[in-house]
């Protein structure tokens, strides 16, 4: 049968049909994100990305560019930050805080900050810029991101033919591809440039059909408000190559330009890399690395590379799928639904918000790239916002919830790769600064694995590394994945453990729980309190901390009995966990968020750090700990529902742990109508990704939360959400999960388990006890009976 115009418009998904894209069902509603016009500016343009190469597509007419990033370029070099003077002034400090002498605390903390005080930025790599020719005005325009296939693509008819414009990028071979055709002959003319703002970047042609682009990060000196630091020595080289193959007519080089004319098809590749190999060394072969990566892409066509690209992707992204009701306004363009958000329920919207989430995470971090930071990988800015580092004080540890119920374990070993070096570099600090074991990690880190104090006061924050290895144990949970948990989960946590019980100090006499042990220097991320009429930020033991502690060492003590391990840290864990302050109850019927009742500088603050033993910690909940879980509630009334975009989404979790799925809807809307972009991005304002991932990890805790052995089946379903359908969300215990429900009721569920065991099941104050059989499953009906 003859292929149509149509056909062809629509089509690269003709080139590749996978077994799966049969057997799911999902190819009956594709998931795409979909524009009547190009990108105007970088918030518009759609992302895509292999874990250590980003991209964003513009989709322009006349001239698309095409802006990429690569994973480990960073300002800056190989560097200890560790101050030798800081360990010095560390009793003075606890001192000053025990008298309420904050503001001298605060001051005397400069003298203890990393060196420099400011981390490095993440940088932009360059632009592949395509200048089309001959093509006049076209008409019937569409831009698109298929999520399924993780491919952009751009439409439109211009002198009587119709054009197809795809990009991919490539997570197997590692190398941007871009697909230009025509269902015309010889109607492809078009003009290729490399260019970087990086200074001193040189672009040549190489040959009549390549280009390269190569440079070295130059020393910079960045203003301190940049939030970014400066450096004196040239840092990283990088290399990017750009091939181009065309299906008849010319090739041609001009000018350090790439022409080509009167082609039928054309495909360009890109390739790149850095000298980075660790953080320890960064003399690697960045050009060579480029061409090795190019040298095996060169020879597949693009139909192969587009298939094996796609197959990869799916392979993650295909084992969740989640439908709230029929999707009534796919016909309407991405931008214009996230515009009527403010007056308009669209629960399809919110499905793809999720699926998005899912998307960005598989296309940020992937196995041999860096973490997404807070821009995923994305970013074109040579100072970008707060660096585009890793902040570890809730950003990267939110990028990363959704990775555990979303299915996407794969997208989770940077992060651990990354802890792995942290615990080095942690144990440095922890050695300088504090003259304890262990590893410590403050509220922010970059390439260089800094993990000292930096930026000010609110950087006297030691307790990342805490948070990192409750996050472990975590992943444990989910998956029960015994090696993981012995050869990382484990020695991070032992470490963490160290450090906790080596800088624990006792309160004095004369404070409110003298003789307990708490954390000094303290503070709750990001927030201030008022002490006599002064804003302040240090203290000692702030809820966050003891809440983070105290899930440490439970979460230890079972991992060191499991394995065996060190009975006289477990001991020493279980003695000092007894002698923590516990929880309180403020004034106000809140969780306080400080050892004492302060007054909030800002009682509509964008944190919420003081809730996080009711999420993504377990300790407070309404079933086993209601007085808590009531005063939880009254911190997020008191807090109230503006914010940030990611304030936003953790407060949507926040509600759904409170079981309350019509709040938990009402932010979510909020969030979609004024803190998403065009392209679907989270804003802060600007752009910063953790919002995407922690909105999506929320819808996913609305209808299924799970704990050792137990698991809610829609716990939080808003009445917005009436019917629909969720597959393959994960729950701690090693289960898989799906789940299906209409008029606000469950229909059915499966349940999948990797091992042998007990659960149970909840559901609208029902609960069953169900066995399961390691690798088989079971269906249950509206009442959790066994379905035959």
């Amino acid at each position: 049968m003859k292929a149509t115009r149509r056909d062809f418009l629509q089509g690269g998904a003709a080139i590749v049909a996978t077994p799966a894209m049969a057997q799911s069902g999902q190819a009956s509603h594709p998931l795409t994100l979909w524009y009547r016009q190009a990108a105007t500016q970088w918030t518009e343009a759609l992302p895509v990305g292999n874990g250590r190469l980003g991209a964003m597509v513009f989709g322009g007419l006349g001239e698309e560019r095409i802006q990429i990033n690569e994973a480990s370029l960073w300002g800056g070099g190989v560097h200890d930050y560790a101050n030798p003077d800081a360990h010095g002034h560390l009793a003075q400090l606890r001192e000053l805080i025990f008298a309420g002498r904050v503001a001298e605390a605060e001051k005397l903390s400069g003298e203890m900050m990393g060196l420099p005080a400011l981390l490095m930025p993440y940088q932009p790599f360059c632009d592949l810029r395509l200048t089309f020719e001959g093509e006049g005005v076209g008409t019937g325009y569409r831009r698109s991101l298929s999520l399924d296939e993780a491919v952009a693509a751009v439409t439109y008819d211009s002198n009587g033919a119709g054009f197809r414009r795809e990009v991919i990028v490539s997570h197997p071979d590692q190398i941007l591809a871009i697909r230009l055709t025509a269902d015309r002959p010889g109607k492809q003319n078009v003009t290729i440039r490399l260019d970087s703002l990086q200074p001193k970047a040189i672009t040549e042609s190489v040959g009549q059909d390549g280009l390269r682009l190569t440079g070295q990060i130059q020393p910079r000196d960045n203003p301190a408000n940049s939030w970014s630091g400066s450096w004196k020595e040239p840092g990283l080289r990088y290399a990017a190559i750009a091939k181009v193959v065309a299906d008849k007519g010319r090739v041609t080089a001009e000018n350090g330009a790439i022409r080509v004319q009167d082609a039928d098809a054309i495909t360009i590749l890109l390739s790149g890399g850095t000298s980075f190999r660790t953080y320890k060394d960064i003399e690697g072969d960045a050009l060579g690395r480029a061409q090795l990566f190019m040298d095996r892409s060169i020879t597949k066509s693009y139909g192969e590379l587009r298939a094996r690209h796609v197959a990869d992707h799916q392979a993650i992204f295909r084992r969740v799928d989640l439908k709230l009701g029929e999707d009534t306004k796919a016909d309407y363009p991405t931008d214009i639904r996230i515009a009527a958000a403010k007056t308009t329920d669209d629960p399809a919207l919110a499905a793809l918000y999720f699926h998005f989430g899912r998307y960005l995470l598989i296309a940020s971090s992937r196995p041999g790239g860096q973490p997404a930071n807070l821009q995923g990988i994305w970013n074109e800015r040579l100072l970008p916002p707060w660096g585009s580092k890793w902040t570890t004080n809730i950003n990267l540890q939110m990028n990363y919830w959704l990775a555990e119920s979303g299915a996407m374990w794969e997208t989770l070993q940077p992060l651990w790769d990354l802890v792995t070096d942290l615990q080095e570099t942690g144990a440095q600090t922890a050695r300088v600064h504090y003259g304890a074991r262990g590893w410590v990690l403050h509220h922010n880190t970059d390439l260089w694995r800094a993990t000292t104090p930096v930026d000010g006061p609110w950087g006297q924050w030691p307790m990342g590394a805490v948070w990192l290895a409750n996050q472990m144990w975590d992943h444990y949970r989910f998956s029960l994945d015994e090696q993981f948990l012995r050869s990382r989960a484990y020695p991070a946590m032992r470490g963490a453990v160290l450090f906790v019980l080596d800088t624990l100090v006792e309160a004095p006499p004369g404070t409110r729980f003298a003789g307990k042990l708490v954390t000094n220097p303290s503070f709750s991320p990001e927030n201030s309190y008022m002490l006599n009429g002064q804003k302040s930020l240090l203290t000692y033991g702030a809820t966050m901390d003891l809440e983070l502690i105290a899930a440490l060492f439970e979460s230890f003590t079972e991992a060191s009995r499991q394995l065996g391990s060190d009975p006289d840290i477990r001991t020493a864990a279980r003695q000092a966990m007894d002698r923590l302050p516990p929880l309180q109850v403020g004034s106000r019927g809140q969780l306080q968020e400080w050892i004492d009742d302060y007054p909030e500088a800002e009682p509509d603050h964008r944190h919420v750090s003081h809730l996080w033993a009711l999420y993504p910690g377990q300790a407070i909940s309404p079933s086993r700990s209601p007085a808590l879980a009531a005063a939880a509630r009254r911190s997020l009334e008191l807090r109230g529902d503006v914010g940030t975009g990611w304030s936003k989404a953790w407060k949507i979790a926040l509600w759904a742990r409170l079981l309350d799925g019509d709040h938990a809807h009402l932010l979510l809307k909020s969030l979609l109508a004024e803190s998403t972009l065009p392209n679907m991005f989270d804003t802060h304002p600007p752009f910063q990704i953790d919002g995407n991932f922690g909105a999506a990890a929320a819808i996913g805790e609305m209808l299924l939360q799970s704990d050792d052995g137990e698991i809610h089946l829609l716990p939080a379903l808003p009445k917005a959400w009436s019917e629909g359908y969720v597959r393959g969300l994960r729950a701690r215990g090693g289960l898989s999960v799906d789940i299906a429900w209409q008029g606000g009721r469950l229909v059915s569920a499966r349940l999948r388990s990797n091992k042998t065991r007990k659960v149970l099941v909840r559901n609208l104050g029902r609960s069953v006890e169900r066995n399961l059989i390691g690798g088989r499953q079971i269906s249950l009906t509206a009442d959790l009976s066994i379905k035959n």
